[in-house]
């Protein structure tokens, strides 16, 4: 096929979430055309898991520029900049009014799963102008199996699906899959459509990021009002005091008073710290679970109810396997990414701008974007990923001074700031600037408390 018949071809998007529906606003704004494959049955199928969760950020670093502009042509009024909107509200007031635009509308696909790409009549191992060949995007819709052809590629489509093993080592602990039944996923909304799951019950939290405090605090409400509930937080290290946080003095208000609230529930007795523990094995036992610990007092038995496992994510990179990545081999981001996000020595949500060239593979135009950039690492927020789409999309389009500019600009007051979150009078949240504050040295950028790569291992996210 040739080049030029190639370039009349879509650019393919994976994922209709925030960072796959911001790519296409840019797109359709570069007059390039998108064609959005979405596994779920509706946009944002993840954040619709997390819907009950509040964000760390605010709504004014929750929406893409592209996003807007096709937004404000239809009259649509963007929500108060300083509100804190939870996951379901940042489907129903902009992830949804966005996929419903007349610049986007017809040009997503739901119920699409893309289960491989690769280029058109060529393996990985062909390398002899495999440029000007499409790329090959295979989904199942419907059941049936769907080719398409594209000019280029931009996978958006997360790590929720693909949630870390409760083992140790990386692995499943024995018995994990036998217990499937027992497993409340890494964000369960244990005071709405969960509660009779954990209401009662004895309810094992494993993790120690945002995901797992989450969890904890809504547990520790639920014990409240369910006397019989009982709560043990397991974690691996010795120490949870990087999930405890920094309190008042952290740059995100909302992720300091998460901390503070989790310190105060267990030291009140509401929720049971086990620490330095892993799960080395699990077996059903009559209506329950018994879990297999190591400790440091040696093995133990313990019978629960229920586990959510907020151990954090990976990228599904067998859907990947016939394309030509360079891929960190520790993080699975890519080569150049990796030093920035790498969680042995990154842990505050500091990450630089970065864009197409940082992301770019062996194989040409095609790019990891949003939470799946981050492979397994920790920290990716909302306004990075916006970022890497536009400059993403800005090489597609051949303006290669606007990728390698990076925009990602935020203001001295606001998510850096020692401020603490207001409660309005329609009972919502919002942050009230006042001193700027800093992380690790460096200005924060905006983290979400709802998003999925943004909890296990102290990860703050999407």
């Amino acid at each position: 096929m040739s080049s030029t018949t190639t370039t009349s071809l879509p650019v393919i998007v994976i994922g209709a979430g925030p960072v796959g529906l911001a790519a296409a606003a840019h797109l359709v704004e570069r007059g390039l055309e998108p064609l959005v494959l979405e596994a779920g049955d509706s946009v944002a199928a993840a954040v619709r898991q997390w819907a009950h969760v509040r964000l760390f950020s605010p709504w004014q670093f929750n929406v893409d520029a592209a996003a807007r502009r096709l937004l404000e042509e239809e009259g649509w009024q963007e929500p108060a900049p300083k509100r804190l909107p939870t996951g379901g509200e940042l489907v129903s007031d902009y992830l949804e009014p966005l996929a419903r635009t007349a610049a986007l509308q017809g040009r997503i696909v739901t119920g699409a799963r893309v289960v491989a790409v690769s280029r058109d009549g060529l393996d990985k191992t062909h390398g002899r102008g495999r440029a000007e060949r499409p790329f090959l995007v295979r989904a199942t819709v419907d059941g049936e199996v769907v080719d398409c052809r594209a000019r280029a590629v931009i996978d958006a489509s997360g790590t929720w699906s693909q949630t870390n093993p409760l083992g140790t080592a990386g692995l499943p602990a024995p018995g994990e899959t036998d217990a499937a039944s027992f497993l409340l996923g890494p964000l369960p909304d244990v005071l709405g459509r969960d509660r009779e799951r954990a209401a009662g019950k004895h309810v094992v939290v494993v993790g120690a990021g945002h995901s797992a405090a989450n969890t904890l605090l809504s547990l520790a409400q639920l014990r409240r009002a369910e006397p019989g509930t009982r709560v043990t937080w397991l974690v691996r290290g010795s120490s949870v005091e990087r999930a405890y946080g920094g309190g008042d003095a952290d740059g995100l208000p909302a992720r300091g008073m998460l901390g503070s609230q989790l310190r105060r529930a267990v030291e009140a007795g509401e929720v049971e710290l086990m620490a330095s523990a892993t799960i080395t094995a699990m077996r059903p036992v009559g209506d329950g679970l018994e879990l297999t610990l190591a400790t440091r007092e040696g093995e133990r038995r313990l019978a629960v109810d229920a586990v959510a496992g907020a151990t954090g994510f990976r990228p599904d990179l067998a859907m990947l396997r016939e394309l030509r990545l360079d891929l960190d081999p520790g993080v699975e981001a890519p080569s150049r990414l990796a030093p920035l996000i790498d969680p042995e020595f990154h842990s505050c949500g500091t990450v630089p701008a970065h864009g197409a060239d940082v992301l770019a593979h062996p194989e040409p135009d095609f790019y990891i974007a949003g939470m799946k950039s981050y492979g397994r690492a920790p920290t990716f927020l909302l306004a990075t990923g916006y970022e890497q789409v536009r400059s993403i999309v800005a090489q597609l389009a051949g303006d290669s001074a606007a990728a390698s500019t990076l925009e990602l600009e935020l203001p001295e007051t606001g998510v850096c700031s020692t401020a603490t979150p207001v409660v309005e009078a329609d009972g919502s949240l919002s942050i009230a600037p006042e001193a700027a504050g800093d992380c690790c040295g460096a200005p924060a950028e905006p983290a979400l408390i709802g998003f999925p790569t943004g909890f296990a291992h102290g990860r703050t996210a999407l």
